[in-house]
């Protein structure tokens, strides 16, 4: 008997049992999901079966209905025979060159503060100089590409010690990691919200626990002369068409009180 006829076979999965599997993971009934995308429940039945066989069109329009990631579109097309749509260029790709430029221009635009441009995994793709007075006494292991900033900023060899509302912090940013975990489904967007979790319960202490009440929920952290407090404003692009551009944001970060406005040089 030879090597080949024992091996297991693997199932690869069709494309109407991944179109089920995002309209499950969506909680979405076959009615909630033909009332978004006007596809009638009969016809979703069919294809989700097998019975039907859907065009690449039809495909993309029910993946829009169900904010699947663009990634993933690819891998349904896949699966119906179709070629992928969307590109995954590397950031230094020629092609998307006046996109990246245009976003590092955002980062030097919002000096004196700090501003960091983030992957879909918020490992750093880009920061400005106002970033490496916030990463002042991290870990160097910590600070070796990529540089995950969620994980710099909760890792008890990171900032965590630094930041004097950590459990509120820490908790806003757990609720990021979580909800992109349950919109994408990513494997390593789940290992970073348990990782994240594992760090909160290791460092939370009652006077961490205190909402601080105000409008924003702030980073307060500890500088070379005084506490800073900063609230954060988040954008992403929102007509990328390339896997790789979907999932980047720009964080930038923005002084909260007086204090930190005039410590920064700001107007």
């Amino acid at each position: 008997m030879s090597i080949a006829s024992v091996r297991p076979q693997v199932e690869v999965p069709t494309v109407g049992a991944l179109l089920r599997t995002w309209r499950e993971r969506r909680r979405f009934s076959q009615q909630e999901l033909s009332n978004r995308s006007s596809v009638s429940t009969r016809h979703l039945s069919r294809v989700e079966t097998g019975r039907a066989h859907p065009t690449a069109e039809m495909i993309i329009h029910l993946s829009e209905s169900l904010d699947v990631p663009l990634r993933d579109r690819n891998g349904i097309l896949l699966a119906a025979g179709y070629a992928p749509r969307y590109r995954d260029r590397s950031w230094d790709d020629a092609s998307i060159a006046v996109v990246m430029d245009g976003l590092r221009r955002l980062l030097d635009a919002h000096l004196p503060y700090p501003a960091l441009l983030l992957d879909d995994h918020w490992d750093i793709v880009d920061a400005n100089a106002a970033v490496d007075a916030l990463m002042a006494g991290c870990a160097p292991e910590l600070l070796e590409p990529p540089v995950n900033v969620v994980r710099v900023s909760l890792h008890p060899h990171g900032l965590a010690g630094r930041i004097g509302n950590l459990a509120e912090w820490g908790g806003h940013l757990l609720r990021q990691v979580s909800h992109r975990a349950e919109r994408t489904h990513d494997p390593r967007h789940r290992e970073l919200a348990a990782e994240v979790a594992g760090h909160l319960a290791g460092y939370v202490t009652e006077r961490r626990t205190v909402r601080s009440g105000g409008p924003v929920i702030t980073l307060e952290i500890e500088g070379e002369d005084g506490p800073l407090r900063f609230f954060s404003a988040s954008a992403t692009l929102s007509t990328a068409t390339d896997t790789a551009l979907e999932g980047l944001h720009l964080e930038t970060f923005l002084p909260a009180d007086e204090s930190t406005r005039s410590r920064f040089g700001g107007r």
